[in-house]
C-alpha cells in the first residue's frame, strides 16, 4: 500500500454535526454523480413520516415515569422499513430521521428488498432495573404496534437494547395480535426465531470488506497492520476475524483507552465490552495509547467503530493510516471527508462496511417467514457472498466514475432506489 501525504474521544462541539445533517450532505455530494430525477432526491431529503409517543412505565418503588418514544420512518420504495431501536438519554426526532436515511441507503447498497426506519426511547437503559427494562419495551411495542409489522417495518437492536429486548418486543406484539410472530423483529435469539450469527455479523462485515480493501490496494493480508478503535460488538468481531485471516491488529480500545502492540495483539484474550466492559486496559499490552492517538497511528487499515463523529476537521489531517473503513455509524465528518480524500486517504462508508447487521436481519426475517433455520456456516456463506457482491458493484463505480468511495456506495444506492421510485411512480 502506497503511504498517503462504540468509546472513543468525544468530538470537538463546533465540529460536530448531527446524523441528520451529515446524511443530507452526503446524499447532496452524491446526487451530482447520478442521474437521478430531482424529484426523487428531493423526496429522499425527507422521512415518509415520523411517530412520536408516550411511554409510561412503573418503577419498581411504585412511581410512574413517562418516556418519549420514536419511530422514523424514510423509505420504503423498495421493501419494508427496516432499522434499529435503542434506548439512550439522547435519542432525537431528528437523530432517528438521519439514523433512518443511512439505513435507506444502507439496503439498497447491499441489494435487500427493505427501506430505511430508526427509533428508539429516551432514557438510560443503565438506569433501569431488568424488570422496568421488560416493562419499558412491552409499553413501547404497544404504543408502535400500528406502524410496525413484519411487512411494514421490522425493528432490530441497537444501542441499549439487546436480543432479549427483541424478544419482549415480539411476545408483546405476538399476544397482542393473538398470534406468534418472529418476523416482527430480527437480531432475536434463535430459539425464537433469531438467526445464527446475527450478533457478529456487523462486524464481521467490517472484516470481510477491510480484507477486501487490503488487497485492492496491493498488500497481503499477512502484512497488513490494523487500528481498531472501540472494542465492542462491531469492533471486537472485527478485529478477531482480521486476526483469524492473519493480519496484525496493532490496537484496541475502549472509553478508558487502547491496548498497542506493535508486533500484534491476541485479540481473542482482549476482553470485548459484552465479555467484560471498559476492560481492554487491563490486557497485558507493551503500551497503551489514548483514542485520539489511536486514530493517528501508522498502519494499513484504521477502523473507527466506536461513535460517530471521531475523525474530524481537528484531527483528520493526522490520520496516518493508509486506509480508514468504517465500522462505526457516521464516524467521520463531511468536513473531515474532504480532507481525508485531499490527503489521498480512501474511506470505505459505514453503509456498505458494516451492513452485515441489516444483511443477516434480512436472512433471518426470510427464516422467520420460512420458519426455517438456517446453519451458522450457511448464514457466514451468504454475507460473504452479499459482502462481496455490494463491494464489487461499489468498487466498480469507484473505477468508472473515479469517485470517492462514499461517493461510489451513493451512488449504487440511488440507482436502485431512483429506479424503484420511478418504475412505481407518484401517488396523485
Amino acid at each position: 500500500m502506497a503511504t498517503h501525504t462504540a468509546e472513543g474521544a468525544e468530538p470537538d462541539e463546533a465540529e460536530a454535526e448531527s446524523a441528520l445533517e451529515t446524511a443530507l450532505r452526503q446524499l447532496s455530494a452524491a446526487a451530482a454523480h447520478v442521474d437521478t430525477d430531482e424529484g426523487v432526491i428531493e423526496r429522499l431529503k425527507h422521512p415518509t413520516r415520523v411517530v412520536e409517543v408516550a411511554v409510561p412505565l412503573e418503577r419498581d418503588d411504585g412511581s410512574v415515569e413517562v418516556y418519549t418514544g420514536y419511530r422514523a420512518q424514510h423509505d420504503d420504495v423498495r421493501g419494508p422499513y427496516k432499522g434499529g431501536l435503542r434506548f439512550h438519554p439522547e435519542v432525537t426526532a431528528e437523530e432517528c430521521v438521519g439514523l433512518s436515511m443511512w439505513m435507506t441507503w444502507k439496503c439498497a447498497v447491499m441489494d435487500l428488498p427493505f427501506g430505511g426506519a430508526k427509533g428508539g426511547v429516551v432514557v438510560n437503559p443503565k438506569e433501569l432495573s431488568t424488570e422496568e427494562k421488560e416493562r419499558l419495551t412491552r409499553r413501547f411495542a404497544g404504543e408502535i404496534r400500528d406502524t410496525i409489522g413484519p411487512k411494514r417495518d421490522i425493528p432490530a437492536p441497537d444501542m441499549g437494547t439487546d436480543a432479549q429486548t427483541m424478544a419482549w418486543f415480539m411476545d408483546a406484539y405476538s399476544m397482542q395480535e393473538g398470534e406468534t410472530i418472529p418476523g416482527v423483529v430480527t437480531g432475536k435469539p434463535p430459539v425464537i426465531g433469531g438467526s445464527y450469527g446475527r450478533e457478529e455479523a456487523p462486524g464481521r462485515s467490517v472484516a470481510i470488506i477491510a480484507r477486501e480493501a487490503i488487497d485492492y490496494y496491493g498488500k497481503r493480508i499477512e502484512d497488513a497492520t490494523v487500528a481498531v478503535q472501540g472494542f465492542g460488538s462491531v469492533g471486537a468481531n472485527a478485529a478477531r476475524a482480521l486476526d483469524d485471516w492473519g493480519a496484525d491488529v496493532v490496537a484496541v480500545s475502549d472509553v478508558n483507552g487502547a491496548a498497542y502492540d506493535t508486533t500484534g495483539l491476541d485479540t481473542h484474550a482482549v476482553p470485548s465490552h459484552e465479555e467484560q466492559p471498559e476492560a481492554v486496559m487491563q490486557y497485558d499490552a507493551p503500551n497503551t495509547l489514548t483514542n485520539e492517538e489511536l486514530l493517528e497511528l501508522d498502519v494499513d487499515v484504521l477502523i473507527p467503530a466506536a461513535i460517530g463523529n471521531v475523525i474530524t476537521a481537528d484531527n483528520a489531517g493526522d490520520v496516518d493510516a493508509d486506509v480508514v473503513v468504517e465500522g462505526a455509524n457516521g464516524p467521520t465528518t463531511s468536513t473531515a471527508d474532504t480532507i481525508l480524500e485531499e490527503r489521498g486517504v480512501p474511506v470505505v462508508p459505514d453503509i456498505l462496511a458494516n451492513a452485515g447487521g441489516v444483511t443477516v436481519s434480512y436472512f433471518e426475517w426470510l427464516q422467520d417467514i420460512n420458519r426455517r433455520q438456517w446453519s451458522l456456516e450457511r448464514v457466514n456463506e451468504e454475507l460473504e457472498d452479499h459482502m462481496l457482491s455490494a463491494w464489487n458493484d461499489v468498487r466498480a463505480e469507484v473505477e468508472a466514475r473515479d469517485v470517492s468511495w462514499r461517493d461510489a456506495a451513493y451512488v449504487v444506492a440511488l440507482g436502485r432506489i431512483g429506479e424503484a421510485k420511478a418504475t412505481r411512480g407518484l401517488w396523485p
